[in-house]
């Protein structure tokens, strides 16, 4: 296995062979933080075994990589099977011997990426190790972190596979993007949203420049994810952390986008909040 460092809060790979930065940068932006400790450095062999993956198939030709306890931000993976070879969704930055090989087992990896630059993980390590390109927004190349052949650089839309076709939507980060699946969900179509769309607690979805710091987007750019999308048939969202939207999507996306503007531009009240007066500062 390529020998390589991860940034513990984030779960993002760095190459062994390089000067590390103070701080990594996608940790020091104001879309992610630090851990109270401040950055510390992992070399992947320092936490071989302290993890383990489970799988799960949430619906024919996905199966879903979950590593416990949680690594850096603790996505879930995804691999979405095809005919012509097997895209791997935001991979986790912890990898081991036993999860390559479960996957190679599945078929493989005919093509690696991620919504943003907070889920790559470690997409270089399996596409070393499958002979597979790595799949990553132009407009987000300033936060690639392990430089590397595998690397493709991509804008607006990209099919990478037959029936899966990246679709940049901005909004969180410049490049976020998502997955479209055609013939997910018995042929209505999936999206992996990672967070460009992020599936929240009541199954609904929500837009946030940060979800940690909670810092929300313009109404302007909520329009544009959802306008990005539009293009495409989907029923199903799988967000990043395993929450599913598992139909109707489409009118639950669109319907969140027009109550999440209402609320920051103030055009709707709750009908039982109070009117507040606050009093200039002398």
């Amino acid at each position: 296995m390529l020998s390589i460092i991860l940034c513990r809060t984030c779960g993002n790979a760095y190459p062994s062979n390089d000067d590390l930065p103070q701080v990594c940068p996608i940790c020091a932006d104001d879309r992610q933080y630090l851990l109270e400790d401040g950055q510390v450095w992992l070399d992947v062999s320092e936490i071989a075994g302290d993890h383990r993956f489970t799988l799960s198939e949430p619906e024919p030709g996905v199966t879903r990589i979950d590593v416990t306890p949680d690594f850096g931000i603790g996505q879930k993976t995804m691999l979405v099977n095809t005919p012509a070879g097997n895209l791997l969704w935001e991979p986790s930055g912890y990898i081991d011997d036993d999860l390559l090989q479960t996957v190679t087992d599945r078929g493989g990896v005919a093509a690696v990426a991620s919504s943003h630059p907070h889920l790559v993980g470690a997409s270089v390590v399996w596409a070393r190790e499958f002979a597979a390109p790595f799949y990553f927004n132009t407009d987000d190349r300033r936060w690639i972190t392990h430089p590397d052949p595998s690397i493709e650089l991509w804008r607006d839309s990209r099919q990478i596979l037959p029936g899966l076709t990246l679709v940049q939507a901005g909004g969180h980060f410049p490049g976020s993007s998502v997955a479209h699946w055609a013939v997910g969900a018995d042929d209505r179509g999936v999206l992996f949203c990672g967070d460009t769309i992020a599936v929240v607690a009541n199954r609904t979805a929500s837009f946030m420049r940060s979800y940690p710091n909670s810092i929300p987007l313009s109404p302007r750019l909520v329009r544009q994810i959802v306008d990005a999308v539009e293009p495409y048939d989907y029923d199903r969202i799988y967000g990043a952390f395993g929450s599913t939207i598992d139909h109707d999507a489409r009118r639950i996306v669109h319907e969140s986008a027009d109550r999440y503007i209402a609320w920051v531009t103030d055009a709707i009240r709750d009908p039982d909040e109070r009117s507040l007066v606050i009093s200039p500062v002398s």
